[in-house]
């Protein structure tokens, strides 16, 4: 039934409510901070129309790298909750045994009045009696191309959801449905920029730092982190076997980063580069967490090969400095990269390029042994590409 049909049918003061709540949808919800926050005012909006709601989920696909889809849940007087789903839901025999996937491959509402549906009609079913529920409604509301998404509510009023009820959900779904879509747009815009170009950068992007040429700098520990003969490693596996070693090698070495405060700008290669800002930690400066990242980064390592003792194992070496790293856009026309690049980045580079011929695990500079502000013991001073003066390094006691 068009809309505007449907608000004729509605006696007037539920249809006055519902374009007011309509409106309200489309003017006030771009406003409302957080996910938990939105869905907490659309339900108390239907309950303000009258509506008997006790349950309401809304679940959508997302393109992220660490779920393939996100649910929420309210439950009246429980508040609510969110799960993150790993794994494609149309090969999930759970998806395949739910009212989504019926909504999703008939293009309809699905209606089940509880005490009249079998346990066995979805895998829901039972878990919804027992908690009471009389009468459950799944909607899948339109969506871009290849992102999914439904809502569902469910009632343990005894008359369960009216003819007049279902008018209005039919009226506000699509709209409550718009404005998910555009949460789950910035969700995931901000998710791939972050995934992509690290924590900070992907904030300056967002903030409309988008011109070729603009740069941010900032003083911290540079730690540059490459693996020895990845080469060598590769020439012996498939590309998907490289893949998955790249991928269990980074699992070693960013955890240690991140857990200490420090941010992973950049992956190069077999290699990456990240930074530990002063302030992030009130007991540890910058380059002490640094220290110790790299530590337990190289131990885990270690671990990891012993894991694998049929296997070539893998070898590292980390370098650290104290300096200014710089990073912004550069590139092309349309094709940009926001990248590091400076004096003490090149320089961190070229230390880590010292570890194999010195045969040290970890390497450190001048600055970053006196911001350290601990006895380093040192190995020597040497002559490194782009530099005119010799670099002293040290390593750690």
């Amino acid at each position: 039934m068009p809309s505007h049909a449907l608000i004729a049918a509605l006696p007037p003061e539920l249809a006055r409510g519902t374009l007011d709540y309509i409106d309200w949808l489309l003017r006030s919800t771009p406003q409302v901070v957080g996910p938990t926050k939105l869905v907490d005012a659309i339900c108390n909006g239907l309950l303000a129309l009258g509506l008997p709601l006790d349950r309401y989920r809304t679940s959508t696909t997302v393109v992220m790298a660490d779920a393939d889809s996100i649910g929420r849940i309210w439950v009246r007087g429980q508040g609510i909750t969110e799960t993150r789903y790993v794994g494609p839901s149309g090969e999930d025999p759970n998806y395949l045994n739910s009212p989504f996937y019926e909504a999703a491959r008939t293009g309809t509402w699905v209606e089940m009045w509880l005490p009249e549906t079998p346990d066995d009609r979805f895998g829901i079913v039972p878990e919804l009696k027992a908690s009471g529920y009389t009468h459950y409604l799944c909607m899948q509301f339109s969506t871009p191309p290849g992102i999914q998404g439904w809502l569902t509510v469910a009632t343990k009023s005894p008359t369960g959801f009216t003819r007049d009820h279902q008018m209005v959900l039919a009226l506000v779904v699509p709209v409550i449905g718009s404005q998910i879509n555009m949460r789950i747009a910035r969700l995931t815009l901000d998710h791939l920029l972050r995934t992509y170009v690290g924590d900070e950068p992907h904030r300056a992007i967002l903030d409309g730092n988008v011109k070729r040429g603009q740069v941010s700098t900032i003083r911290s520990a540079i730690l540059f982190a490459d693996m020895r003969d990845s080469t060598g490693h590769t020439a012996e596996i498939s590309a998907v076997e490289a893949v998955d070693l790249f991928n269990d090698f980074f699992d070693c070495l960013v955890p240690p980063i991140e857990t200490r405060g420090g941010e992973v700008l950049k992956y190069i290669g077999d290699g990456l580069l990240a930074i530990f800002r002063e302030g992030r930690d009130g007991t540890e400066n910058a380059a002490t967490r640094a220290l110790r990242a790299a530590k337990e980064g190289i131990a885990r390592v270690a671990a990891y090969n012993e894991g694998r003792p049929d296997r070539r194992p893998i070898e590292l070496g980390i370098a650290l400095h104290y300096g200014e790293a710089a990073y912004g856009n550069v590139g092309s026309g349309l094709r940009l990269d926001f990248t590091v690049i400076g004096r003490d980045v090149g320089l961190a580079s070229r230390i880590g390029g010292l570890n194999a011929r010195l045969a040290e695990p970890i390497l450190m500079s001048s600055d970053f042994v006196t911001k350290l502000g601990q006895d380093a013991e040192p190995i020597g001073a040497f002559t490194v590409r782009g530099f005119s003066t010799p670099v002293a390094v040290f390593r750690p006691q």
